[in-house]
């Protein structure tokens, strides 16, 4: 790992993501407009531990701004970057960004996360 690394999830939540979510939410489905912002931070919790850093990562803190509504069918690309490691404390920062196809930005923020082997390098 090293200062710069990403890795992106390109998704698509459909009526019956939506749905499902309802189920589990306990909550009407038709009162979803726009998609949750739970799934939106379930994207970055995917990209985290399974990704970048991946297996074996622990979640410190995560700050999220939701810009704006993200629509239904609309194609999302989740993406993490790396913006410094402390291997000392094994510590990294990531940048946070959802977008969509044509640029739209729907969420941007940051994570900081525990990982056994950030790199020898910090940033």
């Amino acid at each position: 790992m090293k200062t710069g690394d990403s890795a992106s999830l390109t998704r698509r939540f459909t009526p019956e993501d939506l749905r499902g979510f309802a189920a589990l939410a306990g909550i009407d489905p038709v009162s979803l407009a726009a998609i949750p912002e739970p799934l939106i931070a379930a994207l970055f919790s995917y990209l985290l531990g399974v990704r970048l850093p991946g297996p074996g990562t622990n979640y410190l803190k995560q700050e999220l701004d939701y810009l704006c509504p993200a629509p239904l069918d609309a194609v999302l690309t989740a993406t993490v970057t790396i913006t410094r490691l402390r291997p000392d404390k094994h510590l990294c920062d990531l940048e946070t960004v959802l977008a969509g196809e044509a640029g739209a930005m729907f969420a941007r923020g940051r994570a900081l996360v525990l990982v056994k082997d950030v790199g020898s390098a910090a940033s």
